[in-house]
C-alpha cells in the first residue's frame, strides 16, 4: 500500500494536532507516495533497529519516539541520530514517530499501562483544554438534512461513545441580495424572510478544516452565515495519564509485586510505604512527574511514572506512593499497542515488532 494510507489511519487514531508544542511528531523520512510492503514497529529508531528492517524486508519504521527531535543543520556521521538517518535515506526506509499525540489519546501508552496493571473504570488523568470547538451554522429547512449529514461525515458532532450529535432550533432569516449576487433563493433588490434551522455541532478543532469545506459544499447559499466557537471545555478522551481501580485492593507490597510482574521491571524506585492498602491508581507512560499533583488530586493510592528526579519524590508529601519503574519500561508495551492499532485496520499486511531492546539503561543486580 501507499505510506500515506497507513499515515492517514494512525493520524485519525492520534492527531498530530494532540502532540505537544516541543514535539516532533510524523512522517520523519520518507515520500507519502512510495509503496510500502513490510512495516518494524520500535520504540526508538537507532541504527541497529534501521540495520533490522533492511534485513526483514521493512521499508518502514513506525517509532514512538522522534529520531529528529531537535534541528538538524547538516546529514553527516558524526552522531547517532544523523548515521541512522543517513542509512534510512539510502536504503529507502521510511521513518514515522507517534509519540505524544499517541500519550495524548484515550486507549493510547497510558491506557495500555492501565489495560497490563488490569485497571477498570479508566479515565483520562489529566484532561485537555481547548480541543473542541462548535460550529453553528444556518440553514435553509429544504437543505437541513444535506448540510446535517455532511458535517457528520466530516466528523462534526462525534465524541467518545456518541456520533451524529447537534442541536437544531427553528427560526427565520432575512437578506437582501446585491445587484452582483446570485442567490439561491429570492431576487437582487428584494428583502427575503426564509424559515431556517440553525444547527450546532461540536468538533475536535484539528477537523476544522475538512468539516467548514463539507459544510461549504453541501450549503445551497452563495453566503453562508456561519460562525465557529473555541470551547474552554475539558476533553474527556484527550489529556496525559490515567486513572483507574484495581478489581480488588492490594497491599503496598502486594501491589508491587504485581506491578514488576506486570510491567517486567527489574527494579522500582518508590517512596516510602503506609502500610495501607492500593485500589486507585494513577498512570502515565514515560517522563510524568509533571502529573503529580494531578494523581493526588484524583485520590489515587499509586503513581506509576518514570524519570522522577531525586527532590521530586519530596513532592508526593506523604499524599501518595510514587512508584517510578523507568522510561523505556514505561513505554515498552506502546510496540504491542501500535501492532494492535496497524492491524484492526490492516488486517493483512505484514508488520513487526523489534526484537532490539533500545533501552540505553542498564541495571547492575
Amino acid at each position: 500500500m501507499k505510506l500515506k494510507n497507513i499515515v492517514e489511519y494512525l493520524e485519525q487514531v492520534a492527531p498530530l494536532a494532540y502532540q505537544e508544542s516541543y514535539d516532533n511528531s510524523g512522517l520523519l523520512v520518507g515520500d507519502p507516495n512510495q509503496n510500502i510492503d513490510k512495516a518494524l514497529v520500535t520504540l526508538d529508531c537507532t541504527e541497529e533497529v534501521i540495520q533490522e528492517a533492511i534485513a526483514n524486508s521493512c521499508n518502514l519504521i513506525i517509532a514512538h519516539h522522534p529520531l529528529i527531535f531537535k534541528g538538524l543543520k547538516k546529514l553527516t556521521p558524526e552522531n547517532y541520530i544523523s548515521r541512522a538517518l543517513i542509512k534510512a535515506i539510502q536504503n529507502n526506509v521510511a521513518i514515522y514517530a507517534i509519540h505524544t499525540n499517541l500519550d495524548n489519546v484515550y486507549g493510547g501508552v497510558s491506557s495500555k499501562i492501565g489495560e497490563k496493571l488490569g485497571l477498570t473504570e479508566t479515565a483520562i488523568l489529566s484532561q485537555k483544554r481547548n480541543i473542541l470547538k462548535q460550529l453553528v451554522v444556518y440553514v435553509p429547512r429544504s437543505h437541513v438534512e444535506q448540510v446535517r449529514e455532511a458535517l457528520f461525515e466530516a466528523g462534526a458532532g462525534a465524541i467518545g461513545n456518541y456520533d451524529q450529535c447537534s442541536f437544531n432550533s427553528a427560526g427565520y432569516g432575512t437578506f437582501r441580495p446585491g445587484d452582483q449576487a446570485d442567490p439561491t433563493i429570492g431576487t437582487s433588490g428584494s428583502q427575503e424572510r426564509v424559515e431556517e434551522t440553525k444547527i450546532e455541532v461540536v468538533f475536535p478543532a484539528d477537523k476544522e478544516r475538512s468539516i467548514i469545506v463539507s459544510m461549504l459544499a453541501a450549503h445551497p447559499y452563495e453566503e453562508v452565515a456561519y460562525h465557529v466557537l473555541n470551547l474552554d471545555n475539558l476533553h474527556r478522551y484527550i489529556g496525559s495519564g490515567v486513572i483507574g481501580n484495581l478489581p480488588e485492593e492490594m497491599t503496598e507490597e502486594e501491589f508491587l509485586l504485581h506491578l514488576k510482574e506486570s510491567m517486567h521491571v527489574k527494579v522500582i524506585r518508590h517512596t516510602k510505604l503506609f502500610n495501607k492498602s492500593i485500589k486507585r491508581v494513577a498512570v502515565c507512560g514515560g517522563s510524568g512527574s509533571f502529573l503529580l499533583k494531578d494523581a493526588i488530586r484524583s485520590g489515587a493510592d499509586v503513581y506509576v511514572s518514570a524519570d522522577f528526579k531525586y527532590h521530586e519524590f519530596f513532592d508526593a508529601e506523604d499524599n501518595i506512593v510514587i512508584a517510578d519503574i523507568g522510561h523505556y519500561e514505561s513505554e515498552q508495551f506502546t510496540q504491542e499497542l501500535l501492532i494492535e492499532i496497524i492491524r484492526e485496520k490492516f488486517p493483512n499486511f505484514a508488520v513487526l515488532s523489534t526484537e532490539i531492546e533500545t533501552n540505553p539503561i542498564k541495571y547492575f543486580i
